[in-house]
């Protein structure tokens, strides 16, 4: 599940609403729900939050549309706190969703459909009611040509049943998870989009625009210079302000965004305290960029929280689809050339772990050798599978001294010739005799360091290796057409998987421009093991096929994997509160946040 621990296990694994058999204030994937219908607020926020001043944050990379449909152009940051969903997630629990524009949600016997009512007092910001034609458009537009095309591939139909109702059909039964991505359904307004604009043009939801919409949300656009800055302003009007689900939320009379282009200037202008907020990705920079006096003084705060609830993996992702990395031994061979001890020691500061799975930092993480319920879902697969995911524990080339360099280095090179390959003239040549190159594709300057340290590596295995560094305007529209040898992806991972792996792995993916399928997996294994995952009857079969799937991943060397750090690294001025302690599963930022 979109964007969740280990004592949940034995919990029920049934959505609340079928079990009951009536329409639900919620939903949850694990166990019951914690709140109780009508309640006052979720218990981690602070009631009694200022509502004021502006937080100003940062972003990388211009925008040039405020579209957040579009396949095309780059969209402006945090569009959606312009938007409603019909439900919103409890940042205090695993998996569970409360009504926001749809009081309750009733869920058919065996999950073959939902119906979700709205609240009559939902309004868009002009003050027009919104209503399930409004609901309906927005699904065939995410449906139609978005990121969500496979995450909704299951829901066959959205159907009004009355101004209030809408009515979504499913194409197989028991998929539990259909109903709460629904939940997540950011809904849009129909007679705004498909009307004109104030020149007289039609709008079209699937084109790129500058042109502020009309919204529903707690914030509304009060100035833009496209790929420059956006400011968002709180509605004072907004409709959901005294809704349980809002209590404590959307505390800043502003929030606004400058675009940088380099990660040295966001640095720069956070210190100068030009900016409010730094989320720091990079252990450089944790490391050595901040010893200034105002965090010595305690004017900037600089604090870590972990991440509990989700998992990831971050990797070099191989692009299949191209013949020079369709054999898994040449994949292989790559992994054994990036000495990933090396970086941590010399550029990480050690801050850094090893990706060792698809689902690092979670229960979901295969360990071991496959055994049990995950041992009888391997060995019921119809379509081949690595022989070493019966037979060994998937573990990642080491390095660090010049030791394991050599011997990787040799490894490497009879993966190669296995392959296929041979030095000619110190060059990696394939039987027709081209020599073997890889373009390593960036949009960050930060980190580019990184990925020629590898470089030089290859160069030892005879690969001409190049690093090309673009825009972000360029680098998503090469994304999309999947015009690249290697990227670097990042797969993030809740506690409860779902239809959402179909979009990271998925056959059907593999050619959709817009899903998370950089790789160009398309494997029926893989395809077989996410319906096992999707239609797990209890939590104990979801982990053991998550687990399944996870080796399946990695013994087929489709990544290279880089490294997780299982937090979140915050750098704010110290003018900012949270609520203490802060929930279990989110950091909360910047929904829940106050200023002083």
């Amino acid at each position: 599940m979109k964007k969740f621990m280990l004592f949940f296990l034995s919990a029920s694994f049934a959505l609340t609403a079928p079990v009951l058999a009536e329409p639900m204030h919620g939903l949850s994937l694990i166990g019951s729900l914690k709140y109780a219908p009508n309640f006052e607020k979720f218990d981690y926020v602070n009631p009694a939050a200022p509502k004021k001043g502006t937080l100003r944050l940062s972003t990388e990379g211009a925008f040039d549309t405020l579209n957040p449909v579009s396949p095309r152009g780059v969209a402006a940051p945090s569009l959606s706190l312009m938007y409603d969903t019909l439900m919103k997630r409890a940042a205090d629990e695993i998996s569970s969703e409360y009504g926001l524009l749809a009081e309750s949600v009733d869920v058919a016997p065996n999950i073959t459909a939902a119906t979700f009512k709205l609240r009559a007092t939902a309004k868009w910001h002009d003050g027009t009611a919104i209503t399930a034609d409004d609901v309906v458009f927005s699904f065939n537009a995410w449906k139609k040509g978005s990121v969500y095309t496979s995450y909704y591939a299951n829901i066959i139909k959205a159907e009004k049943i009355s101004l209030s109702q809408v009515k979504f059909t499913f194409d197989q039964p028991n998929n539990k998870e259909l109903p709460q991505i629904l939940g997540q359904l950011i809904v849009l307004p129909k007679a705004y989009w498909e009307g004109k604009d104030a020149k007289g043009v039609q709008r079209d939801i699937n084109a790129p625009t500058t042109e502020v919409p009309l919204g529903s949300g707690p914030y509304k656009i009060k100035s833009v210079e496209a790929g420059r800055n956006i400011t968002y302003e709180r509605v004072t009007n907004y409709w959901g302000e005294k809704l349980n689900v809002n209590i404590g939320h959307h505390n800043f009379e502003e929030i606004r965004y400058t675009v940088y282009r380099d990660d040295t200037a966001v640095i720069e202008d956070f210190k100068a305290d030009r900016t409010d907020v730094r989320i720091e990705n990079r252990a450089k920079n944790w490391a050595t960029a901040y010893n200034i006096l105002a965090v010595k003084d305690g004017k900037i705060i600089k604090e870590s929280y972990p991440r509990k609830a989700e998992g990831v993996m971050q990797a070099f992702a191989l692009n299949i689809r191209r013949e020079k990395f369709s054999d898994p031994r040449v994949r292989q061979a790559l992994n054994y050339m990036f000495d990933f001890e090396h970086l941590n020691r010399t550029i990480f500061y050690g801050q850094y772990e090893r990706c060792n799975s698809f689902y690092a930092g979670l229960e979901l993480a295969a360990k071991g050798l496959p055994e049990g319920i995950e041992l009888e879902i391997l060995k019921s697969l119809k379509d081949p599978i690595p022989a070493e995911v019966f037979t060994k524990e998937y573990k990642n080339p080491v390095g660090g001294d010049e030791i394991n360099a050599r011997n990787n280095l040799r490894t490497a090179l009879e993966l190669f010739k296995a392959a296929g390959y041979t030095v000619d003239n110190k060059k990696l040549k394939n039987a027709k005799g081209e020599p073997f190159t890889i373009e390593f594709m960036i949009a960050s300057p930060a980190f580019e360091p990184i990925v020629l340290i590898y470089v030089q590596n290859l160069e030892k295995l005879g690969i001409t290796a190049t690093v090309r560094n673009i825009d972000t305007t360029q680098y998503i529209t090469r994304l999309r057409s999947r015009d690249y040898d290697i990227v670097v992806a990042n797969w993030g991972q809740s506690l409860t998987p779902g239809n959402e792996q179909r979009g990271m792995w998925g056959s059907k993916a593999a050619s959709d421009q817009n899903s998370q399928n950089a790789i160009g997996i398309q494997n029926p294994a893989v395809d077989a093991l996410i319906d096992k995952i999707i239609f797990a009857p209890n939590r104990e079969t979801q982990v053991a096929a998550t687990k399944a799937l996870d080796r399946v991943l990695l013994w087929n060397h489709y990544v290279i994997p880089q490294w997780r750090l299982g937090q979140d690294r915050f750098l704010y001025w110290n003018r900012f509160e949270y609520p203490k302690p802060m929930p279990e599963y989110n950091n909360g930022f910047p929904e829940i946040w106050w200023a002083k």
